[in-house]
């Protein structure tokens, strides 16, 4: 593990090399960002190891994935604080486990959903079960692929101001995954994300959506060029076979 450990400081340093570099091009601050280190395929140990590199801020995208990681990390009193999102699919059976786990919820792609969290989160709320409200962002299929989930733009543009009005969930803003393979298309998807913000928060003066979450491995540094406020990066933190270009 002390040879993975050496691994994923050099690799950090190159990603933040990379990150600021794209925030740069961007004329954003560097901390107009953050990096997100998606430990879903890894074990706690790997996790482990992930926060004696640095990183503080994790995702997962199963909720019995995300109870072992905070159990794990449990036994280490030692380790620094870190925070954890939950970024995907959630099923309504599985929300109690989520609340109060995760920080920010990114995947709430239907206003089912969005009710069901609201629902669970207003009664724990009344238990003394959770603090407050539980922040989330609207997953929106910006791409149009029919593999994706996620409100469509159209979708989200008549929601948005019953989202707005749900008690127990604070809407923070958007999530979406762009097309692979293709860094052109990926671009023009996120700037549709940020376009797509701007007009929400336009039209619903009662929204405040700052948080982006787009950009992945493969496509993060034109989502920072776009606006992303969260990268999530899997494969490029935690796999030694992954190549950093």
């Amino acid at each position: 593990m002390d040879n993975y450990l050496d691994l994923m400081r050099a690799r950090r340093e190159q990603i933040l090399e990379r990150f600021y570099a794209a925030l740069d091009r961007a004329g954003r601050p560097h901390d107009a960002a953050r990096l997100i280190a998606v430990s879903k395929t890894v074990g706690v140990d790997e996790t482990v190891a992930a926060i004696q590199a640095g990183y503080r801020h994790f995702a997962e995208n199963r909720p019995q994935e995300l109870v072992r990681k905070l159990t794990g990390l449990a036994e280490h009193p030692e380790l620094p604080e870190v925070r954890f999102d939950m970024i995907g699919n959630l099923q309504t059976n599985k929300i109690n486990a989520v609340l109060g786990s995760a920080e920010l919820i990114h995947s709430v792609g239907s206003l089912h959903l969005a009710q069901a969290i609201s629902s669970r989160a207003v009664s724990k709320i009344e238990a003394g079960e959770l603090a407050g409200p539980q922040r989330v962002l609207i997953e929106v299929n910006v791409s149009g692929e029919e593999s994706k989930g996620g409100f469509s733009p159209d979708e989200i543009r008549a929601a948005a101001g019953e989202l707005a009005e749900l008690e127990g969930i604070c809407v923070q803003g958007l999530m979406t995954m762009a097309p692979r393979g293709n860094k052109d298309v990926a671009r023009r998807t996120f700037a549709g994300l940020r376009e797509l913000r701007d007009e929400l928060e336009a039209a619903h003066p009662d929204l405040n959506l700052p948080e982006l979450s787009c950009g992945m491995s493969e496509d993060f540094e034109p989502a920072l060029e776009e606006g992303s406020t969260l990268v999530r990066l899997g494969r490029v933190v935690f796999s030694p076979e992954f190549a950093v270009k």
